[in-house]
């Protein structure tokens, strides 16, 4: 609390000397009628503020920077530690930014709705509904988002395996030359595929499976698409809203 300096000051408010920080001249406060209250009210302030800080800490630094600015150039530069981006490699449009509840957001600006999944295949981005072709992806409540994630549970049994209708995977069968690997992201939580699911996709179709929760799934296919290219890589990847049994 500031008092005025009109004001009578206290016994020990006057043995304080106060430091005028405008002027850098130390002066006790006057109790006479004679001082000026506006000009002694600011000096307090400022003087205040500068005391409580000290008694605070004292040693403070002053600053947030410890020392100079390097000039050695042998710091590390992080940036030149990214091969793929020193060496010019350009990120797929199909990369994966961000995964949310119901759906996905591309490199290439696309974002899905609705809680169905995607199928990424030579660089292209498919709309992935297992239990059907009949969904409107432009709805995005939550109780729609919440039963449409859920569809998914149809495949997932009692023993916490994934089984893929094989009808659901038909476009893969159609696709020539095939992706050497397919990353399947599971959702929020990672659920093996089931033996028929896995046969289905390695000797049927040729082609090697991952199977990872969905964020490591996004993370690994943004990666390996990247090095190895679109189309050698293929993903699946069902929202981060289904969370399984």
């Amino acid at each position: 609390m500031v008092r005025n300096a009109s004001q009578p000051q206290s016994s020990s408010t006057r043995r304080r000397p106060v430091r005028d920080v405008s002027s850098n001249s130390t002066s006790v406060g006057s109790t006479g009628a004679g001082a000026g209250a506006g000009s002694t009210t600011g000096t307090l302030e400022n003087a205040s503020t500068s005391t409580s800080l000290n008694r605070i800490n004292p040693k403070a630094p002053k600053s947030h920077d410890r020392g100079p600015a390097s000039t050695e150039d042998t710091q590390t530069d992080f940036s030149a530690m990214d091969i793929l981006t020193s060496s010019g490699v350009a990120v797929p449009a199909t990369a994966i930014d961000a995964c949310t509840r119901d759906g996905f957001h591309l490199n290439n600006g696309t974002q899905t709705h609705g809680g169905v999944g995607v199928m990424l295949l030579d660089g292209e981005t498919f709309v992935w509904t297992p239990w059907g072709t009949t969904v409107d992806t432009t709805t995005t409540s939550t109780e729609t988002t919440r039963g449409r994630e859920e569809r998914f549970s149809t495949f997932l049994s009692r023993r916490g395996t994934l089984g893929l209708p094989p009808s659901s995977l038909g476009v893969l069968g159609l696709l020539y030359p095939k992706p050497d690997l397919l990353i399947v992201g599971t959702g929020e939580k990672l659920w093996m595929l089931s033996k028929e699911t896995r046969k289905h996709i390695f000797e049927d179709l040729g082609i090697k499976v991952d199977v990872m929760d969905t964020p490591n799934a996004a993370a690994a296919y943004n990666l390996l698409a990247t090095e190895r290219g679109v189309d050698q890589v293929a993903a699946l990847m069902i929202p981060l809203g289904f969370r399984g049994l």
